[in-house]
């Protein structure tokens, strides 16, 4: 199950829904083993389109090298779609390289309403996690990192 804080989630949302119709993307960290999402961290898409996402790979090594000083790890990662329904991409289960990583797939289909779902995969197949949203207060800097 995805727990996530109602002002994470909200953030992982507007970003998602900001480049619409092209797919935006980023990630959630959170401590190592927490399997709690803290820090979000919108990325730049490196192959701006409705069809396919792809971190930029300086910036994700740069984000990846940040959670590793932090004692981090990408606990959810998330990527927009122009489709009715959230729905994880083929590409993305046959690229999923992080096993502990929810995959949260926003649909921006209605900008004004968008619809999320959270996957894991494991052994080249999704499943569909529940999703638990809490409305826990956050410390600002937790809420968004930085921008893309």
């Amino acid at each position: 199950m995805l727990i996530i804080r109602r002002a994470v989630l909200d953030a992982v949302l507007a970003h998602a829904c900001s480049g619409h119709p092209d797919i935006s993307c980023g990630f959630v960290a959170g401590q190592i083993g927490s399997d709690r999402p803290e820090r979000h961290v919108p990325m730049r898409n490196a192959e701006p389109s409705r069809t396919y996402w792809r971190f930029d790979p300086l910036e994700q090594v740069r984000a990846w090298t940040d959670m590793d000083d932090r004692g981090e790890e990408p606990v959810v990662i998330y990527y927009s779609q122009d489709l009715p329904d959230a729905v994880l991409s083929k590409m993305t289960i046959s690229y999923a390289v992080e096993e502990q990583a929810h995959y949260l797939v926003v649909s921006t289909f209605r900008p004004d309403e968008p619809r999320y779902r959270s996957f894991r995969v494991r052994d080249g197949r999704a499943v569909e996690d529940e999703i638990a949203v809490l409305d826990e207060p956050v410390i600002e800097d937790q809420i968004s990192d930085r921008r893309p």
